[in-house]
């Protein structure tokens, strides 16, 4: 049995795709201080605070194995926080047409004590559609279709957003939404957790199966 394990986060993108792992977790979510430092890139800055999560929880929940992760998009040099208002949502989708975004997904998992820390950055490329396709009226029509003002950049690519991208490019697609899987179960492999043996039974059965 591995220790349990914690999402340092109270998002439901990450809580729905955590689960697709079939891993038992819980969720403890810490506020932090997510101002960038003064001449830190975008990706340190993401690195920089998805570590915080994970070693504000692990301070708490010293016996688990803890999860945090944080993204941080811009696009022309300009950071793409989550809007939280129809107006800067347009702005930000203003912005991006027929443009190059770049979202930064940073994921640590600190084993138990937070001595030791496993992270990365995974880096996903996004070009939006020009503004011959994507009008206002197009652009406003999306946003009265799907909520996406707590979505970094204003569009989701696994819902309708998708259909304002010309192109995605990166090696995880899970990293857009907001939890880079792939280079996750890498991570907690280092920790000792293998999600295809995680919920294996000792006669090599599946935890809930026959």
């Amino acid at each position: 049995m591995h220790p349990p394990i914690i999402l340092a986060s109270a998002s439901p993108y990450r809580r729905e795709l955590l689960a697709r792992l079939g891993i038992a977790f819980d969720v403890d979510a810490t506020g932090i201080d997510e101002t960038p430092l003064p001449g830190e890139s975008f990706a340190d800055t993401a690195k920089r605070l998805a570590r915080l999560k994970a070693l504000a929880v692990v301070q708490r929940r010293p016996q688990a194995i803890v999860i945090g992760s944080d993204q941080v998009a811009s696009c022309d040099g300009v950071r793409l926080d989550k809007p939280g208002t129809h107006d800067i949502a347009m702005a930000q989708l203003r912005r991006q047409r027929g443009r190059l975004s770049e979202f930064h997904t940073a994921v640590c998992v600190a084993e138990p004590g937070g001595q030791t820390l496993h992270e990365t950055v995974v880096t996903t490329r996004v070009t939006m559609r020009g503004a011959n396709e994507l009008t206002d009226a197009r652009l406003a029509a999306y946003l009265q279709q799907e909520s996406a003002l707590d979505c970094a950049g204003s569009a989701k690519s696994e819902g309708l957003g998708i259909a304002l991208m010309a192109s995605i490019e990166g090696p995880d697609p899970t990293a857009l939404i907001g939890l880079p899987l792939i280079a996750l179960t890498s991570l907690l492999a280092m920790a000792g957790v293998d999600p295809l043996d995680a919920n294996r039974n000792d006669d090599g059965t599946v935890q809930g199966h026959v």
